[in-house]
């Protein structure tokens, strides 16, 4: 447990040589980090554990009404469902890869993605052998 998580009260009875006998109620100081001095009231109430003031609602500040959330028009901008006629097409068994199964735009972003990988390969491997080579004064 962390020292800061602390939060509560240690009745202590004074001791059987003092004048008066009482209790001595202490809390942990968030601040000092060590037990301090409390009033009873500050000893049962820690940090953070306020009573609850009020369960009502508060007023109303606006002067308008809301709308409430089942007055408000319902809009199918999704449009029609499309995802039956594309897991029959794309599960299709015509030896076609997945990611090739739409055509020409498939192949052309395909053949780029693989010519910049090759590319960006080359390029890399001419980087790393040009800063492997000494400088020449």
């Amino acid at each position: 447990m962390q020292a800061g998580s602390f939060s509560g009260a240690v009745a202590l009875a004074a001791h059987a040589g003092s004048r008066t006998l009482g209790v001595m109620y202490y809390k942990f100081s968030g601040f000092t980090q060590k037990l301090a001095g409390a009033w009873a009231s500050e000893a049962y109430s820690p940090q953070g554990l306020k009573p609850v003031v009020s369960t009502e609602a508060p007023p109303i500040i606006f002067a308008t009404p809301t709308k409430l959330t089942s007055d408000s028009t319902v809009y199918d901008y999704a449009g029609k469902n499309r995802v039956p006629e594309l897991q029959k097409f794309f599960q299709k068994a015509d030896g076609v890869p997945i990611y090739l199964k739409r055509g020409l735009p498939d192949q052309m972003l395909y053949r780029t993605t693989m010519a910049l990988t090759l590319g960006g390969t080359i390029y890399c491997l001419i980087a790393l052998y040009m800063a492997s080579q000494p400088k020449n004064k």
